[in-house]
């Protein structure tokens, strides 16, 4: 016998109380580091500058940060074909030129990018507007399709709670805020957006039992979630096997926030609908 959704299991209080903990959690995550380092999440060289230099070597870890130890080496990752991406941080003129002469001597054929505390300032800033209203347009299109006021507010904090937990988890997990990763947060919306819409457009256009609608509504949108789930899983074991960094870093936030969106949709928004229903019914 196949699993059953059952909006009745619980009480709409309770659906809606656990995410909203959750939630405010997630907030008071985000709030201490912003105390900490600024920003929600903590930024990556995309937004705080430094240097990336792409060598290819046989040395170790511990040869290469022995080789660096006068200069700001916050991290070495491994690729490909003995590929060793270093990441710098912040430093002043004479430095960068000191590090980028030990470098061509040590490593002829290496790349050395750098970008500057403004320009990865002027990055930051634009990632953040870019956010902002790609939340806002988002929660006007709800409000223009649906034109009622609880159900609308349901899908917005919904995919609002999947972004703030997923932006949560990344500061858990040690993953930077980088032009990859708000990418992925941006993508968020459009994932967190297609199920609650579904759910939400079931409930409200549909004739029948509230919780026979919502159970074929959960059908529904729990495949096409699993269905995303499991290309970004797909995408996070190739990136994770071939040692590439960004992708490795954008699927792993795609897969918090549709983890996050599970539930979210299915007890957050769920709830809300069902106690707004009722609630309705009742006067």
């Amino acid at each position: 016998m196949g699993f059953r959704y059952d909006i009745n299991k619980y009480p709409p209080k309770m659906m809606v109380t656990i995410p909203l903990i959750v939630l405010l959690l997630a907030l008071a995550a985000l709030g201490v580091n912003t105390l900490m380092t600024g920003m929600p999440v903590t930024p990556g060289m995309d937004f705080a500058g430094g240097t990336a230099v792409t060598v290819f070597t046989t040395d170790t870890e511990d040869q290469i940060a022995a080789a660096f130890a006068g200069y700001p080496l916050i991290d070495v990752e491994t690729g490909i074909n003995d590929g060793r991406y270093l990441k710098f941080g912040p430093m002043e003129d004479a430095q960068f030129r000191s590090l980028s002469a030990v470098i061509t001597e040590k490593y002829p054929d290496a790349k050395i990018d750098q970008i500057g505390a403004a320009f990865g300032a002027t990055l930051q800033e634009q990632a953040v507007i870019a956010l902002f209203f790609s939340f806002i347009l988002m929660a006007i299109v709800v409000f223009l399709v649906f034109r009622t006021l609880v159900p609308s507010l349901a899908v917005v904090i919904s995919a609002f709670s999947d972004i703030v937990i997923a932006a949560a988890l990344m500061n858990i997990f040690s993953i930077p805020l980088s032009l990859g990763t708000t990418a992925a947060l941006l993508m968020l919306i459009g994932y967190s957006v297609d199920s609650d819409i579904l759910l939400t457009n079931r409930v409200l256009k549909r004739q029948g039992n509230l919780a026979d609608k919502m159970a074929g509504a959960f059908s529904t949108g729990f495949i096409m979630t699993s269905t995303a789930i499991a290309a970004a899983l797909a995408m996070w074991v190739v990136s994770l096997v071939g040692q590439v960094q960004i992708i490795h870093e954008i699927s792993t936030v795609i897969l918090f926030g549709l983890a996050a969106d599970i539930f979210n949709t299915w007890v957050l928004n769920a709830g809300l609908l069902r106690w707004y229903l009722e609630g309705r019914e009742a006067k």
